[in-house]
Order: C-alpha cells, then structure tokens, then sequence
C-alpha cells in the first residue's frame, strides 16, 4: 500500500497510518482521536481516502479508566462515510476473517465484507510484504 500510494492519480491519494500509532494516540488524547480518523480534524473539511496498517496490532485501550476498541469504532464511522459518501477505506492486516470477526465483533466483519476488496495471500508465506 505504500507503493501504490505513490503511484495513485493525484486525486485519488491517500495517507498510511499504522494501527499501533492511532491507538497510541487514543492515550493520549481520547476519543478526539476516533474522530480525527473518521471525519474530522485530520481531513480539515472533507473526510478523505486512507489506509488502515496491520489492523489486528494494536490493543483495546483505557482512556480515563473507559476501555475502547479504537480500531473498531474508526472503522464503523468509516463505514458510515462509505455509505454516504462512497470514501473509500483501505485496510492491511495479517487477520483471517474469523479472527477480525474474534477481535472486532461480527458487525465491524460484516461492514468490512462490504466496503474492503479482499485480496489474499497464502497463510504459509511467512511474509506476506513479498
């Protein structure tokens, strides 16, 4: 996905964010953080394109003692800008289906399902990055 970032057309590009980080700043700064990632600050008026990095790294975190999974939440609103809008989500992981559906719940698998095309890799490639 950081190739092809780079070789997108101007209009259609889109920013890389690792899942570790964004939870990392979910500590630091709260539930601002879901919003950034969905359809504020982050995008100044318009939600835009981006691309989730190793979604399945990152933990469900505390902020001020209430646990959140950050990642599930980013990605329910992101579905909602999909819908309404047709802004599109990319989204790495090294995760099955089953697995997504264990760490994020059946609803965030099944809005993945239809706003993710899926292309897969062979689960005994120990790299999937070839």
């Amino acid at each position: 996905m950081n190739l092809m970032k780079y070789l997108t057309p101007t209009e259609h590009k889109f920013l890389v964010k690792p899942c570790r980080d964004i939870s990392f700043e979910f500590i630091q700064d709260g539930y601002q953080i879901i919003h950034k990632y969905s359809k504020g600050k982050l995008y100044e008026f318009e939600p835009k394109t981006i691309c989730f990095d190793d979604l399945g790294t990152e933990n469900n975190l505390k902020y001020y003692g209430n646990e959140c999974n950050v990642m599930a939440e980013v990605l329910l609103s992101r579905y909602d800008i999909f819908t309404t809008k047709k802004i599109q989500t990319h989204v790495t992981t090294n995760l099955s289906a089953s697995e997504i559906e264990n760490v994020y719940g059946n609803r965030v698998r099944s809005r993945l399902r239809e706003m993710i095309n899926l292309i897969g890799f062979e689960r005994n490639i120990n790299d999937k990055r070839v």
